[in-house]
């Protein structure tokens, strides 16, 4: 993890580093939270990264209901915000922090989409293949919400989680023009908030018979 493109901030961005993420067209963003169900589990940390790898952590309080900056940055039409797996992040992101995160890219959804001869669709396993290098998910599963106090391997994989998005984000993108299929990706990236409403309002798969 290089220091020199790399800070933690408390609460929400500083202004110095919103006006630095504005001049981006695309900002990769993940969340760590205390679990799976945004409205049981609290949001404890969110990545950033712009095209250039400069990331910024930053650490969510309990019980705080808004972050300014992060707000403006993640609801931006003109920048394009990159997930992997943007239903559970924007679901996250819109009940803890009333963030309604706007325009997406989802490296999951694309993916499914255009890397149809795998079944293997996890961040890990689109890094290995798509740039060549093998994370570590070791601290994946641990306890996010001691913000103060997070260790290094914590820290790196936080950072990884967002570092490898915007690079993602073009390779998927050429496949999915290749193969015909860039205008069903954007039509499943606008569902998104759709899909968001349906999960924070608890509702199981409607869609099932």
């Amino acid at each position: 993890m290089d220091a020199d493109n790399f800070q933690v901030c408390d609460r929400d961005l500083p202004n110095s580093l919103l006006e630095h993420y504005l001049q981006a067209d695309a900002i990769a963003c993940d969340t760590e939270t205390m679990g799976l169900l945004p409205m049981r589990d609290r949001l404890c940390l969110v990545q950033l990264c712009n095209p250039s790898g400069f990331v910024a952590v930053v650490r969510i309080e309990p019980g705080q209901r808004e972050a300014p900056n992060l707000q403006t940055l993640l609801e931006t039409p003109h920048i394009l915000k990159i997930f992997h797996f943007a239903r559970f992040d924007l679901a996250t992101l819109r009940h803890h922090l009333a963030i309604q995160v706007n325009p997406v890219f989802c490296t999951k959804l694309a993916s499914k989409l255009s890397r149809t001869y795998s079944p293997r669709h996890g961040l890990k396993d689109l890094v290995k293949e798509l740039e060549g290098i093998e994370l570590d998910k070791t601290a994946q599963s641990s306890d996010w919400g001691n913000a103060l106090n997070l260790s290094f391997e914590q820290l790196s994989y936080a950072a990884n989680d967002v570092r490898y998005l915007n690079p993602l984000r073009l390779k998927l993108t050429e496949m999915l023009q290749r193969e015909g299929r860039w205008q069903l990706a954007q039509d499943c990236f606008g569902c998104l908030p759709t899909f968001v409403n349906l999960d924070l309002m608890q509702y199981s798969n409607i869609f099932e018979h």
